[in-house]
């Protein structure tokens, strides 16, 4: 008797929870791989739905959000309304691109942005110290990782001497992706030093109920005075002090030093993110000549992406890119696990004529995710993809230029986690000079690439084509 009714219960909940998966119209992709998790692992497969399978962000945090979003519109219209002039210095082809970006994330493009490409970590944290210590307002920083060791404290050492001469100092740190900094003295004296920190994304147990644990915050923006801003793909980390015994060398990363009227929008995003956090009221920074929109100078779009407003929008965007590639298409990202359209996509670049590249370490600190990526490779060599394996460490910069005219640049991976379940954030360069800054950048990286031979790849073992089958079957969930 007891074993009918468990069986009942078990089949009630598969049926009830199928049904859900099903009339969320989710990727049809993502909607077998659920249904294929819930039927085939009893209990489990349910649970793991339950924790996993849909983007919950918590009760308190969407009303806080929905809170804001009036005010965060008015603002963003703005933009709109001091920059109309921008539009006429983008590439024809990529005008629905700025378009489509404004439409579904409100920012447009705008002129007058001055460009620093920072191609390592010491450059980096170089120029971030030295805009710090010229800060006279206000330092907001926010990284989903931020971790004790090496160059982070020269970082915590200049946001307490900013505080101390009255500057406003805020940061935010993702819960998990920064959770041994979280419980560091570094952090203790940071907020003794008189600067704010807050987590982004708390979990707890409880909070399993209510919200999707693995939903995090991957951004990384820095804004100083509202006139500075930094973005990219380096986490508050020294590579020299990070994960040194994961086996895959130092993380490579770049970052963009920008001046103009981005780095005000960028100021808006860390805004929005700080009130939905700490439970303050929203406020925006204020339009200053410093981050008027001006002339010449390169044409930038923020944007930032997440699973809260639009999670579809950064996946429409990159189709729309890759779609809009005439001659060359190159990528660099540390985790490449594209859904079926962003492949077909990329096939379809390549077999047009389009030169299409791809660069992605060698070695990754995610065997799941590299089974995922490389199950991909004989259908793109194929068609015509060049493919490299970095062999100079983790390479962790994420970026795409197209025909040598337009960047996509910032903290997205060409995986789904990234286009569907985390806060990111990007730049969208529409600027033939910074595009071919980049490309130096990305030729640098395939210089210390290997680049993979087709025949030479399908003589790998048999038990590794297998295992990659079966884990592409699951590329849809990771």
């Amino acid at each position: 008797m007891i074993s009918e009714v468990l069986l009942i219960g078990h089949w009630l909940i598969v049926v009830g929870l199928s049904l859900r998966v099903i009339v969320r119209r989710l990727p049809v992709g993502v909607s077998v791989a659920w249904l294929a998790v819930i039927f085939s692992v009893p209990v489990v497969g349910a649970v793991l739905y339950l924790l996993f399978g849909e983007k919950r962000l918590g009760r308190r945090r969407a009303a806080r959000i929905a809170a804001n979003l009036d005010e965060v519109q008015t603002w963003q219209a703005g933009f709109r309304r001091t920059d109309e002039s921008a539009a006429a210095s983008i590439n024809p082809w990529a005008e629905p691109l700025d378009r489509l970006a404004g439409q579904v994330l409100g920012f447009p493009a705008q002129a007058g942005n001055e460009l620093r490409l920072l191609d390592s970590s010491d450059r980096f944290f170089d120029a971030l110290v030295a805009d710090i210590d010229t800060a006279t307002e206000r330092c907001h920083l926010a990284f989903y990782i931020w971790f004790e060791g090496g160059r982070t404290a020269d970082v915590v050492d200049a946001l307490i001497r900013a505080a101390e001469r009255g500057v406003e100092c805020r940061a935010l740190g993702d819960a998990l992706g920064s959770q041994d900094f979280l419980r560091s003295d570094l952090l203790a004296r940071l907020r003794r030093g008189g600067v704010g920190f807050s987590s982004a994304l708390p979990t707890s147990l409880l909070s399993f109920l209510s919200s999707r644990a693995d939903l995090r915050n991957h951004r990384k923006i820095v804004v100083i005075d509202d006139r500075v801003a930094y973005t990219g793909s380096q986490n508050l980390v020294d590579p020299r002090f990070f994960k040194q015994d994961s086996g895959v060398g130092e993380w490579v990363d770049a970052m963009v030093r920008v001046t103009g009227p981005a780095a005000r929008a960028l100021g808006g995003v860390f805004a929005l993110d700080w009130s939905v956090e700490t439970g303050s009221r929203f406020v925006p920074p204020e339009r200053t000549a410093a981050a008027a929109p001006g002339t010449g100078g390169s044409v930038v779009q923020v944007v930032p992406s997440g699973p809260d407003l639009r999670p579809e929008a950064i996946h429409q965007l990159l189709l729309t890119a890759i779609y809009g590639a005439r001659r060359e298409l190159v990528m660099t990202t540390p985790y490449f696990v594209p859904d079926e359209s962003i492949l077909t996509a990329l096939l379809s670049a390549a077999l047009r004529g389009v030169a299409v590249t791809l660069v992605v370490p060698a070695h990754n600190d995610s065997r799941l995710v590299r089974y995922a990526s490389v199950a991909h490779f004989d259908d793109l060599m194929s068609a015509g993809v060049r493919i490299a394996l970095f062999g100079g460490g983790l390479l962790h910069t994420k970026s795409l230029t197209v025909d040598g005219e337009v960047s996509i640049f910032g903290s997205v991976n060409l995986d789904m986690r990234s286009l569907w379940l985390n806060f990111e954030i990007s730049l969208f360069v529409y600027d033939p000079g910074f595009t071919n800054r980049l490309r130096e950048l990305q030729a640098g990286y395939l210089d210390r690439s290997t680049t993979l031979d087709l025949a030479t790849w399908r003589e790998r073992p048999r038990w590794h084509q297998l295992a990659e089958d079966a884990v592409r079957l699951l590329s849809p969930l990771l």
